[in-house]
């Protein structure tokens, strides 16, 4: 186990050295310039969410909000003019922004009609600050309305306001109904290669943007106008499509030279960080933003190297922690074992912080509700908790779940994944020696219970993520932080012990094992080339192959009856 946790700790190690090392990246334009559009929405604090209809944005904070994009930016898109939204117009013409104003259009035609007058209303009143009204967001793609009454709502939109007037949606959906090409002035289309029905790496994204503005060109004789591009800086990642820092930097970097060199005109999506997408699109909808969403500060720089993560000083302390609690823990308890034993409880207890951190920090960025906390942050204190367990009886792990005290192996030299440097008989309270009869529920009962529970709870709470994650991974992150310290410990372990001192396990462990290694295969098969998946199949596969077990020992002979 001592070697077992050094080459664990040292891959972590080399994954946070290889995450802090500044990567290389093509420059912005240069001079850096203020980019033509981005896209706004007041939603970026917490609790805020369009998703509540009661909520109405600050005035207060769209002031504040559109002084810190004014150097950034010349102009903002917004997607509706409820909620507050309308207050946008007056603060972009204080500060000289242009707006592309948004009419949001649904299947509520009720709400349409009234949604359309405010708009108009506003673009007649703000001609000067208006560069375009878009009558309706991916409408189409959600199936909300009919083409022919789109085309009627652009054409009235038209015939009641003096700015230019356009409708946007995903550039396959403007190929399937170029009809409306002539309701608008502009074609606003939609080029994200991240969220591409086959993926797009971010190395050739960009490319992907080009490509796909070529083939609109000749199809199209209005002008064209992207209405959002970007990449997110956090998340799942897609095929071959990786959401961070680093690939967001190259994406947006390369597109402004391209933009610049080309001619485009474009809107990036977004100016800030909107944590409430993560309810609709996962992880990763909450982390398109240029901005950080609650300190408003660059998430890269326009120019020089960029690292996905700043700082591996917290996670080292974890780690630093977690070695002291155990290694002293011990010290001071007087568990059994020399210097060998209590050095690997250290790095037992130095791996589980260093993960438990890497948890904490994930939940921070994925979890959408207090729910969510509290059911995966139990799960998450199952790894720590199975560690303490295991540090003071390593040998449980070979008994297996269903291992009775009789089934404890009492010589130190059988354990499975005893710490080295114990000696015999040491690790293990009396009720483990052949020459004592157990206690009514002794210390090494409890603990054979425990291990039992946490080994039966941890394999069906993998098992349920796994079919989640094969049923829908559109939106859903790889759970593999959640499992992976519980799937080191329990296949390391159980892969130490020899075959025949190994405990088979009871039906229904078994059928979580077999439960839990299909959908995890199949989980993998659905992105085979996806590292994220890889790592998580590996994961169902430890954790899973943790059940595997020898042969029963033989049942002792009744004593005679006198």
């Amino acid at each position: 186990m001592l070697g077992f946790h050094l080459l664990a700790l040292a891959l972590l190690a080399t994954w946070v050295w290889q995450n802090n090392r500044p990567v290389a990246l093509p420059d912005g334009p240069a001079p850096p310039a203020r980019l033509q559009c981005v896209s706004y929405s007041p939603y970026h604090l917490s609790g805020q969410s369009p998703l509540d209809p009661a909520y109405v944005a600050p005035p207060a904070q769209i002031a504040a909000d559109l002084e810190r994009l004014a150097p950034l930016t010349r102009c903002v898109r917004i997607y509706s003019v409820a909620q507050g939204l309308d207050q946008v117009l007056p603060q972009a013409r204080r500060l000289g922004l242009k707006v592309l104003l948004g009419a949001w259009i649904s299947a509520d035609r009720a709400r349409n009609a009234q949604e359309l007058d405010r708009a108009i209303a506003l673009a007649n009143a703000y001609p000067d600050t208006v560069q375009a009204l878009i009558v309706g967001n991916e409408v189409l793609l959600r199936r909300e309305l009919p083409e022919g009454e789109l085309a009627r709502l652009i054409r009235s939109a038209k015939a009641r306001t003096r700015v230019p007037v356009t409708y946007a949606d995903v550039w396959e959906f403007w190929r399937r109904h170029r009809g409306l090409e002539g309701s608008v002035d502009l074609v606003t289309v939609h080029i994200l290669p991240f969220w591409e029905d086959q993926p797009v790496p971010h190395t050739q994204g960009v490319a992907h943007v080009a490509r796909i503005l070529a083939l609109l060109g000749q199809e199209f004789h209005k002008p064209l106008l992207i209405g959002e591009t970007g990449w997110p800086s956090a998340g799942r990642q897609r095929q071959g499509a990786r959401a961070g820092p680093v690939e967001q930097a190259r994406f947006i970097r390369e597109f402004l030279v391209q933009a610049q060199n080309r001619g485009w005109h474009y809107n990036l999506i977004e100016a800030i960080d909107q944590p409430w997408k993560r309810q609709l699109e996962g992880t990763v909808g909450g982390y398109w933003g240029l901005l950080d969403a609650a300190t408003l500060a660059p998430k890269f720089p326009w120019r020089g190297p960029v690292a996905a993560a700043r700082d591996g000083r917290p996670l080292t302390l974890a780690a630093l922690a977690g070695a002291l609690i155990l290694g002293l823990g011990g010290l001071l308890a007087r568990w059994p074992g020399g210097a060998t034993a209590q050095t690997t409880r250290a790095l037992m207890g130095a791996l589980a912080g260093a993960l438990v951190l890497l948890q904490y920090e994930h939940g921070l960025q994925a979890y959408r509700s207090a729910w969510e906390w509290l059911i995966l942050g139990a799960v998450a204190l199952m790894g720590p908790a199975l560690t303490l367990v295991l540090v003071r009886y390593p040998e449980l792990a070979a008994g297996g779940p269903e291992a009775s005290p009789s089934q404890v192996p009492s010589d130190a030299s059988k354990a499975s994944c005893q710490a080295p440097g114990e000696s015999p008989g040491q690790g293990q309270g009396p009720e483990a020696s052949p020459s004592h009869d157990p206690a009514p529920n002794p210390p090494g009962l409890r603990a054979a219970k425990s291990f039992s529970l946490l080994h039966g709870l941890i394999l069906f709470a993998a098992a349920v993520a796994a079919l989640l994650q094969a049923a829908a991974p559109r939106y859903r992150d790889f759970p593999t932080l959640l499992y992976l310290l519980p799937a080191f410990l329990l296949g390391a372990c159980r892969w130490l012990a020899p075959w025949s001192q190994r405990r088979p396990l009871g039906r229904r462990v078994r059928l979580l094992a077999l439960v839990l290694t299909l959908a995890g295969l199949l989980g993998w098969l659905e992105d085979p080339g996806n590292g994220e998946a890889q790592a998580w199949g590996l994961t169902c596969l430890v954790l899973a192959t943790s059940t595997l077990g020898g042969r029963r020992p033989p049942l002792e002979p009744s004593p005679p009856t006198p």
